[in-house]
């Protein structure tokens, strides 16, 4: 009896031991920049403004205004991040299925200031000041 006990034991400490000197699998921390948390924000909000610019009524909306939703998607795509960020801000502060005219005059006036600078070509009754 005490001779199985004994080997019970020492195979019990054999492998354990065993398990000491086996490597145990590494976790690979890395360093996060700020620039690329603000980035990947900046493209979850882009693409946010997309998607609203997607919605029928919206689209009605700026037929009605004279705008081609496919130019004023395109025109998202080309905003700065600032820009970018504004708008989300003002989708933010609009109530939920309300104020969809403030939004879609919101991005009429970025459109078309970005044409009077020249940047894009939206509007046929604009002229540039370059």
């Amino acid at each position: 009896m005490k001779k199985s006990a004994f080997r019970v034991t020492s195979r019990i400490l054999i492998v354990s031991m065993l398990s000491l000197t086996m490597p145990l699998p590494q976790a690979n921390a890395e360093l996060i920049s700020t620039q690329e948390i603000t980035q990947a924000q900046f493209q979850t909000e882009r693409a946010r403004i997309q998607d609203f610019l997607e919605r029928e009524d919206v689209q009605n909306q700026m037929v009605a205004m004279g705008v081609d939703a496919q130019s004023a998607k395109d025109r998202v795509a080309s905003l700065s991040d600032q820009e970018v960020a504004r708008i989300a801000g003002k989708l933010d502060q609009a109530p939920a299925g309300g104020d969809v005219l403030g939004i879609i005059f919101a991005v009429f006036i970025i459109l078309l200031v970005t044409d009077i600078f020249g940047l894009t070509k939206v509007f046929p009754f604009t002229r540039p000041v370059r």
